[in-house]
Order: structure tokens, then sequence, then C-alpha cells
């Protein structure tokens, strides 16, 4: 095991991209950061920080600066500085081929088309864990940007911030108990539609 675990947050720095679908990620982090009151006070490798103690786990929470599809750079540099495997890292992000409202917890894979993804796996590799937030998909594959990179509305939203609930409530289950636990208790929830 690892003295720290890495969480990461994948989203795109600016007002304009606040609250979008693709900043599922950041929208995550914070809300982990504020549950357990850990604060962004350090700013390295172009990324912003915050560190802290999860289930008697030390936890760094990481939230690229770059834009989306530069994000391994930061997350590379951090890993390496922290002295973190790159399994000992969990990365939260938008997923367009669930359905709006599901999170699932996996581990290695590739990118999906995932832009974000892609280059983290250049940078370290694909064996880390992720967990991928359901935001759908515009139905043609033309749109998918602008789908993302827009705010959800009305009941979609709803869905959206149920699901970081959930994905933030398993997060503790995985550093305690194991991942196989969280996803059974995260999958479950899923399944069930709660």
């Amino acid at each position: 095991m690892t003295d720290w675990y890495m969480i990461v947050g994948l989203g795109n720095p600016g007002r304009e991209y606040e609250n979008t679908r693709h900043n599922i990620g950041w929208i995550a982090l914070d809300e982990l950061a504020k549950r357990y009151n850990l604060h962004y006070d350090e700013s390295r490798d172009k990324a912003i920080l915050a560190k802290g103690t999860i289930q008697d786990k030390r936890v760094v929470l990481v939230k690229p600066q770059t834009f989306m599809n530069l994000s391994g750079e930061s997350i590379g540099a951090a890993l390496r500085y922290f002295r973190i495997p790159v399994a000992g890292m969990l990365v939260g992000y938008d997923e367009i081929d669930f359905e709006t409202g599901k999170v699932r917890l996996k581990f290695d894979g590739g990118h999906a088309g995932h832009n974000g993804i892609r280059n983290i796996i250049t940078h370290v590799g694909s064996e880390f864990w992720r967990l991928r937030f359901g935001v759908g998909h515009p139905g043609d594959r033309h749109q998918v940007k602008g789908h993302v990179l827009k705010r959800a509305t009305g009941d979609e939203e709803q869905l959206i911030l149920a699901s970081i609930e959930r994905g933030v409530d398993a997060l503790p289950t995985l550093l305690r108990d194991g991942p196989q636990r969280a996803q059974q208790e995260l999958h479950t929830e899923n399944d069930s539609g709660n």
C-alpha cells in the first residue's frame, strides 16, 4: 500500500466552464473537500492541491489547472512528488456513454474517447481507478463537445448532483474497506435506482 492516496477531479479552468458537465470531476472533488474540511492551499505543477485525512488515510486532492486535454502533465508531476503509485490514484470525470445520473467505479481500461483520460494514460499509464459520472449522450457525435461544455438543466442537473453525492459517499468505503466493497455499495445503489 501507499502512504498517500491521490484523488483527482477533471475539469477546465475559466468561468465559462464552471458547473458544466465536463467539470463534474471538479464539482465532485469540491464536495469531497467540503465534507472533510480540506482546503486548496497549495499550488504546484499547474494544479491546486488540498491535503488531509479521510478514513485515517492521507489524501491529496488534485485539480489540474491546465485544460482537460493536458491533465496528465500536472497529474504525473503530483504522483512523482508525493511518490504515489499510479494504482493509488482515483480520477473523477464525466462519462457520455452513461445515462445521466449513473456513476461507476472501475480500475484500468482505455480512454473511450475522453481527451483528459487519454492524456493521463499517455503520461502515467492506465492502471488507476476511475469514478465515472454519467452525463448522457446528445445522440449525435458532432454535438458531444457542445453537450459536455454546457450546464445541465432541471431534472438532469438534479440527477447529476445526486450521482456526485453517491460517488463521494463511496470514497471513504474505498479507502477504508477497499475497492470491491466500494463498487458493491455504489453499483447496488445505482442499479436499485437510488
